[in-house]
């Protein structure tokens, strides 16, 4: 990895038990982040991030699968996922963007797991200790309400004001007790086409 990877942080939990009722089976989530260097920092506005999207992204994408299909044990043992970037507080927006917002990031995972959906997402920007909130959902299919969860966690440290912390999370099921339905049934009771919900 290139010399801007200051550490690797990974959160992983057993939910054994949601509101009144026990979970079966234990619904695990996890994540895993990258805390780098911003290469833009100090730069001023770098009209052209490419270069640097092309050197980093595919890295980042790699170790962050790997690191993640590791945890969970297998790529078939993900049902849900999804990503995040956060900026430090001197970095735009557009650097976590960048990084995650490339397939050169996003295809090791989709490939690693199999999946056909698009991954979630976020990218805001905070100060060390913001909570990295990684929105997750079906790996195959996107209307799947049940797997609508969010990876949350912090790192004490991070980012800096000049880095990025770039993350994947990935959740073995979808929601405990979940029962609002999904977003084909309520389709049906609108009486809209599922081929052109919106009509167009």
């Amino acid at each position: 990895m290139e010399p801007e990877l200051r550490k690797i942080v990974t959160f992983d939990e057993d939910i054994h038990r949601e509101g009144a009722k026990a979970a079966n089976p234990a619904l695990r989530m996890i994540g895993v982040a990258a805390v780098v260097k911003n290469p833009w920092y100090g730069k001023g506005h770098v009209e052209d991030l490419q270069p640097d999207i092309r050197r980093l992204a595919p890295p980042l994408g790699k170790m962050l699968t790997e690191r993640l299909i590791a945890l969970a044990g297998s790529g078939d043992a993900i049902e849900a996922y999804g990503k995040a970037c956060i900026s430090g507080t001197d970095c735009e927006i557009e650097h976590a963007s960048a990084l995650i917002h490339t397939l050169q990031f996003g295809n090791f995972y989709r490939e690693a797991v199999g999946a056909k959906s698009y991954l979630g997402f976020t990218n805001t920007r905070g100060p060390a200790n913001t909570q990295i909130q990684i929105p997750l959902m079906d790996k195959h299919d996107t209307g799947r309400r049940s797997h609508y969860l969010t990876v949350q966690f912090s790192i004490y440290d991070a980012p800096a004001h000049d880095e990025l912390v770039v993350a994947l999370g990935a959740a073995t099921g979808g929601r405990p007790h979940h029962r609002i339905g999904d977003r084909y049934s309520d389709l049906a009771a609108l009486g809209h086409d599922l081929e052109n919900p919106a009509g167009v």
